[in-house]
């Protein structure tokens, strides 16, 4: 019973800090004339990621490596394979060519790179993180660049207002200041509560990290593109997860080696498979002219639910 309050507070603290950490920001910015369109590309872009980025960073400084590497692969594995395929099932979409002509390419060169560092040298150093981590930097100028020049880059709308007043700004920072709050702890408490879980059922922190902690940690994406679809705003829906699984790997795996080298030597070969398909499987959707169907959305969740059992059968 303790086990379990501590993953489900630990979530939950991980899903309103990110939250309001961000509201907070995005007022601030607006605030200081920060664009909507710069808000859009780096604090909002990053909110759904923001719990990946805590847990594989804090599991990182507590020596729990698998956790760290295995929470990035899990996460993008679940973006696709469930929030993805649950989302189509709601609400078919369709896939802007915009995507697959930039986007989706980016990704799959990311998750190439990723997969080759991470399971060809086997620990992700600093020069790996910094690789990763220029990646994401050129690939928010690239997208700012396009848009001053009136391109089609997809960007979620900012909704919020400049702060007004001396209580404006004190709940600014009360925001900011608990949402901050919010993650640490939610990040510590989910990372101890799976942790205990493992060792309670002798299953390995890798295997937890990719489920547990990955479909944990993937709540807010799940929230997001699950409303999306429900009001029909599939763009949204699908750019969140492409734009959420980037920001996995060349931020959280950018960010978090520059800290702290991450040896991702518990990640198996089918971990990395399972990364490589779902990832790769976003090509032949992206050229179907439904796009993302409800027959693509039960083949993803198909997948999701084989490779879930394949690890718990597997328990190493």
């Amino acid at each position: 019973m303790l086990i379990a309050i501590q993953l489900i507070a630990g979530i939950l603290l991980l899903c309103f800090g990110a939250e309001y950490l961000v509201r907070g920001s995005v007022r601030v910015a607006l605030t200081l004339g920060v664009s909507p369109l710069m808000i859009g590309l780096t604090l909002v872009a990053a909110a759904t990621s923001a719990p990946e980025l805590v847990v594989s960073l804090t599991a990182a400084l507590k020596g729990l490596d698998d956790i760290s590497a295995g929470n990035v692969v899990g996460s993008n594995i679940c973006n696709v394979a469930l929030i993805l395929g649950l989302t189509a099932l709601i609400s078919p979409m369709p896939v802007k060519r915009a995507l697959l002509r930039f986007d989706i390419p980016v990704l799959l060169i990311a998750t190439l790179i990723f997969w080759g560092i991470g399971a060809g040298c086997g620990t992700i150093g600093r020069l790996g993180g910094a690789l990763l981590l220029g990646g994401m930097i050129a690939y928010i100028v690239r997208s700012v660049l396009l848009a001053r020049r009136g391109a089609d880059v997809d960007v979620e709308e900012v909704e919020s207002q400049p702060v007004r007043g001396v209580l404006g700004w004190l709940l600014c920072i009360a925001m900011i200041a608990g949402g901050t709050a919010g993650l640490i702890s939610g990040g510590n408490l989910l990372i101890e509560g799976a942790v205990s879980v493992g060792k309670l059922l002798g299953i390995s922190d890798a295997v937890i990290a990719l489920t547990v902690v990955a479909v944990g940690t993937s709540l807010p994406e799940l929230a997001t593109s699950v409303m999306a679809a429900i009001r029909k705003q599939q763009d949204i829906a699908i750019g969140n997860v492409i734009g959420s699984n980037l920001f996995n790997i060349l931020s959280i795996m950018g960010i978090t080696p520059l800290v702290k080298p991450v040896y991702s030597g518990g990640i198996s070969g089918m971990d990395w498979g399972m990364l490589l398909l779902t990832t790769g499987l976003l090509v032949p959707i992206a050229l179907s002219k439904k796009g993302c169907s409800r027959l693509w959305g039960a083949v993803l969740l198909g997948i999701y639910c084989i490779y879930t059992v394949m690890l718990a059968c597997g328990q190493r």
